[in-house]
């Protein structure tokens, strides 16, 4: 009983240091996204107040002042969602969604900024296919958000491809394009709040898309997941059907 005891405390303070690891990661992770678009609009500002540019250069900086404003606002609404979302504050209206329409809608959606990169971009669902049981405004914000995100780690001349198929009674959908890929032993990780993975994957965005699309499927009792690819990054996620 001693020993059992033992290793049940042992065990409780593995789990708090890791939590309390966890914390302080997510602490600096956010107080970094922070700072870098706060010390630009302190400059700008400082700039613009003092009048120490000409009026041309007064108005460049503005427009970056706004770009800052509109980024940390962004970042404030997705770690405001997510904060919800973990808390389990959840008021969504369910319904059959049909995602051949919906995915057909965030493509064409995401059209424009996957040409400007020289990315393709498609569906691939079939017509048939049965109905999930969903929120379609939030499925919908998960379709942008590994979309954008593969659009992202797409070179010119790829492609991303979005496609679903109904798998023992549940609906699964699939966003994979052909990229990079995500390295082995970061496998792991990318769905935690915050990671961007190595430097070549950064791209200034915070790391909040896939954390946020976890959070969204999981509250539908659906789960989301890497799979394997055989080029490139399959992110799949599975959605109770409609009945």
């Amino acid at each position: 009983s001693a020993n059992r005891m033992t290793a049940q405390l042992a065990e409780r303070e593995a789990e708090r240091d890791a939590a309390e690891q966890a914390r302080r990661g997510l602490v600096a992770a956010v107080s970094h996204d922070l700072r870098t678009p706060l010390t630009s609009l302190r400059l700008l500002a400082e700039a613009v107040e003092d009048d120490l540019v000409d009026r041309e250069t007064r108005g460049r900086y503005i427009a970056q002042m706004s770009v800052h404003i509109r980024s940390l606002s962004a970042l404030i609404e997705d770690l405001f969602e997510l904060s919800r979302l973990e808390a389990g504050d959840i008021q969504w209206t369910l319904q059959q969604v049909r995602l051949e329409e919906l995915v057909e809608e965030t493509v064409e959606a995401m059209r424009a900024q996957a040409e400007a990169k020289g990315v393709a971009v498609q569906a691939a669902v079939p017509e048939d296919l049965a109905p999930a049981r969903g929120n379609p405004e939030r499925l919908q914000r998960v379709l942008f958000n590994l979309i954008q995100n593969a659009i992202r780690h797409t070179p010119a001349d790829g492609s991303v491809t979005v496609s679903a198929e109904a798998v023992e009674g549940a609906i699964e959908v699939e966003v994979a394009d052909t990229g990079n890929g995500v390295p082995a032993e970061q496998r792991d990780r990318v769905f935690d709040p915050f990671f961007r993975g190595d430097a070549a994957r950064q791209d200034g965005g915070a790391g909040l898309g896939l954390a946020i699309s976890r959070a969204i499927v999981e509250a539908h009792g659906g789960t989301i997941w890497l799979a394997e690819a055989p080029v490139g990054t399959s992110v799949r996620f599975r959605l109770p059907a409609a009945t």
